[in-house]
């Protein structure tokens, strides 16, 4: 049996180069003889079923002596009696925004103006303005302007 373990480590940086806490996990998981996509705010690994379960605590472990603060980890069966698409890494801003909209109670476009700030800098604290066109889809999910998301990360800086 085949697996997929998405796993993100945080805190996520935004432009430069990745933090060591994310490359010290694709490392160890490359090391245990797991195939990786490295991406910027999450790494997908995939292998053997055995292979993949014995490497966790040790891909947990690097990432956690690297600096990491929180690891997320996704876990699925791969076959070909799914009929799933495979885990993609561009949904990570998808699960962030999921992520704060649990974390503050309900959808960012049905809360009032002072959480919509407070989701703008969640989302900025965990990488989430590091992806491309990322202001255009927080500010579809808040149900405000980009100019409105820019004023927010613009406040947070003050």
């Amino acid at each position: 049996m085949q697996l997929e373990a998405e796993f993100t480590s945080e805190p996520f940086h935004g432009e430069g180069p990745p933090p060591e806490h994310a490359v010290k996990a694709r490392d160890t998981a490359e090391s245990a003889g797991l195939s990786a996509d490295f991406g910027p705010l999450g790494t997908l690994v995939r292998g053997d079923a055995d292979t993949l379960l014995d490497a966790l605590p040790a891909i947990a472990r690097a990432a956690l002596n690297g600096g990491a603060t929180r690891v997320t980890l996704q876990l699925r069966q791969v076959g070909d009696d799914t009929n799933e698409p495979p885990v993609e890494l561009h949904s990570a801003l998808a699960r962030l925004i999921g992520d704060v909209e649990r974390e503050l109670g309900g959808k960012l476009d049905t809360l009032d103006r002072a959480a919509k700030q407070r989701a703008v800098r969640l989302l900025k604290e965990r990488g989430a303005f590091g992806l491309r066109k990322s202001v255009s889809t927080v500010a579809e999910a808040l149900g405000v302007t980009r100019f409105t998301v820019y004023n927010y990360l613009n406040r947070d800086q003050d």
